[in-house]
């Protein structure tokens, strides 16, 4: 998911090297109370102020996820009012979670929550799919590309993913609660996955009533797209059958992999980075709900296969081959998110070992908080104890850092922001992965393509 946009805004922050006062500042600020904070404090403060995303600073009109939120309030093309289907399924799991934390009410959650459905059920859909991006005074496609102005598959499993969750949340609920789960239920069946198919055993990416097929991106593993299969083969109106699954995304088997890096096994081919494993949110975005904890099928234990990437590109930042200013163990993390073009200005870049900016994300290491807990832990108790005052914002942690260059993108997206409150609360409660794993048709799905589960009993 690989996204351009380019502004030529620069920020100067931090020192490398501390001197005497400065030394003297971060010991005073960490003995005025920050550093006695818990990590179960920590994780809440984190959680809390980063759920701000998704509630005080979503979309006005629809109530769904912003692709964006730039504090200063200056955008690209002024697209402030473009929400994000993906990073809206996320926000739907944070609404949950912040109704169940008690950031808000559950009155206003279910409140902010029909509204959302409603604008969901009159924008734009083909073939039951959303687009990418939507307009959200409007709900009218915002084309992500010339030919990507129709529906975005990737993009409405991760939406559909959410909207399970919500159902599963209120369904016993009052009867408000109960007829906005109802809502919810009747969109996530009106996706289509079978036309996504193409009559083929695979899925595809994009369909657009312009240019159809043109864009011809078959959903092939391994990367982020596993929900998508996951909610296809779910589907009680609109299935596929296991043979895309196996013959499309497997690859007939070869999607399996048998290389190690820092003799950690991969265990299956990442697309395009087979030597250390791609971005870490490709062991986010499906997992949201997906609990990959003694999740198994003919192909990988996905429990081993996300903790594994993700120690793998910890290893590769604690051993910083390329010798870049900060990296280590308590600064590691790479992900995609917004960058730092050479000149100085924000660009965006897919960051893993094998494309290697010198740009730390933290959704990499906080929504891998559920596989590598000291890690991640480490990771944000330096940033909130040493570096507070540069890198944390409005909501939460900013999107991209560069200690080395003295450079914070003081900026934020949805599909960064919302993989931290949904895994930071799955690692406190396990709440959304327990709603999500345990709705009949997601285990249905799972049955279907071959999975199994001890913890949900598939």
């Amino acid at each position: 998911m690989i996204r351009i946009s380019v502004l030529f805004l620069a920020f100067t922050f931090f020192s490398c090297g501390s001197n005497a006062d400065k030394s003297k500042e971060n010991a005073e600020e960490n003995t005025s109370g920050v550093a006695a904070l818990t990590d179960e404090q920590l994780l809440d403060t984190v959680q809390k102020q980063t759920f701000k995303y998704f509630w005080d600073y979503a979309e006005p009109n629809s109530g769904l996820a912003r692709e964006r939120y730039h504090p200063d309030g200056v955008y690209p093309e002024n697209d402030s009012n473009i929400v994000t289907t993906g990073g809206s399924g996320f926000g739907l799991m944070a609404i949950v979670s912040g109704m169940s934390q008690g950031y808000i009410t559950k009155e206003k959650g279910v409140e902010r929550l029909n509204k959302i459905a409603d604008f969901l059920g009159k924008a734009d859909r083909f073939h039951g799919a959303w687009s990418h991006w939507i307009d959200g005074n409007t709900g009218k496609v915002k084309p992500f590309g010339t030919k990507d102005n129709g529906g975005d598959l990737v993009e409405t499993s991760f939406l559909v993913a959410g909207m399970i969750t919500v159902r599963e949340y209120l369904k016993d609920g009052s009867e408000k609660e109960k007829a906005v789960a109802q809502k919810y239920d009747a969109l996530w069946k009106g996706v289509d996955w079978q036309w996504y198919t193409n009559q083929k055993n695979v899925l595809y990416w994009h369909w657009s009533p312009s240019y159809a097929w043109e864009m011809n991106f078959p959903l092939q593993g391994y990367n982020e797209c596993l929900i998508t299969y996951v909610m296809a083969a779910s589907s009680p109106t609109h299935t596929i059958d296991a043979k895309a699954y196996h013959e499309g995304w497997a690859r007939s088997g070869g999607i399996v992999s048998s290389k190690t890096k820092y003799n950690i096994p991969l265990i299956l081919k990442h697309n395009g980075a087979e030597e250390f494993g791609g971005p870490l949110f490709w062991a986010h975005y499906s997992y949201v709900g997906l609990d990959p904890n003694q999740l198994s099928d003919k192909y990988a234990n996905y429990w081993d296969l996300n903790v594994n990437q993700t120690k793998i590109n910890y290893q590769y930042c604690v051993e910083n081959p390329k010798k870049i200013a900060g990296y280590g163990p308590e600064y590691w993390g790479l992900t995609a998110s917004y960058s730092r073009n050479p000149d100085g200005s924000i660009g965006y870049n897919a960051h893993m070992p094998s494309n290697d900016q010198g740009v730390i994300s933290p959704t990499a290491a906080i929504s891998s908080i559920v596989y590598t807990p000291k890690e991640s832990m480490t990771f944000i108790r330096n940033l909130y104890e040493n570096h507070k005052e540069e890198t944390w914002g409005d909501a939460g942690f900013y999107d991209a850092l560069s200690l080395g260059n003295k450079w914070v993108a003081k900026r934020y997206l949805a599909i960064d922001q919302g993989p931290e409150v949904v895994m930071i609360e799955n690692y406190r409660t396990g709440l959304l992965w327990k709603l999500f794993m345990n709705a009949p048709e997601v285990k249905q799905g799972l049955t279907k393509l071959g999975f199994k589960s001890g913890k949900y009993g598939i």
